[in-house]
């Protein structure tokens, strides 16, 4: 029997169990004995493994929870990186000085021309013109051409696989 036929054959126990569970109780209210006591050990005896099961099924499925939740960090990770390493790639090759680094990396993150002045302290004048020198020498003519760059170098081709060990890989 496949993983899902174990959990579709407990979670049946369990429904049956519940199922007589109830019945037993309601009988036990109007007072009627519609069951031999047989019936009534052999429904305590399910429900009681019932239980059981859906714990230790719902234990197995945290763990493996978890366990894909750490996967799924660890591979944020390294997209992360690795997109902090096309970042660096392109903005060598572009040339651009460590003020315009700053600025396209604000631009990219989304902040806005104001907001980068006053993180940077510096007038909005100034970081018109960085942004300016960084769609120049990036080759495109405005802010989303030049995320677009950088998603489409992403989409392009899948992150080389590392091994997931929490600490982040050089690459050559």
């Amino acid at each position: 029997m496949d993983r899902t036929g174990v959990i579709v054959a407990i979670l049946a126990v369990q429904t049956i169990s519940a199922v007589l569970f109830i019945a037993n109780i309601v009988c036990s209210v109007l007072g009627v004995a519609p069951f031999a006591w047989i019936v009534y050990e052999l429904t305590e005896i399910g429900a009681a493994v019932g239980l059981i099961l859906g714990t230790i099924l719902g234990g197995i499925a945290l763990q493996r929870s978890h366990v894909r939740t750490r996967e799924a960090e660890a591979r944020l990770r390294v997209a992360s990186g690795a997109f902090m390493d096309l970042l660096e790639e392109r903005f060598a090759l572009w040339g651009l000085t460590p003020a315009e680094r700053d600025v396209a990396l604000f631009a990219i993150k989304g902040m806005s021309t104001t907001e980068i002045a006053k993180m940077r302290q510096t007038s909005e004048g100034t970081v018109k013109a960085q942004t300016a020198a960084i769609y120049r020498k990036a080759g495109v003519s405005g802010r989303p051409q030049l995320l677009s760059l950088f998603i489409d170098d992403l989409i392009a081709g899948p992150i080389a696989p590392e091994p997931v060990t929490g600490v982040r890989q050089s690459r050559a």
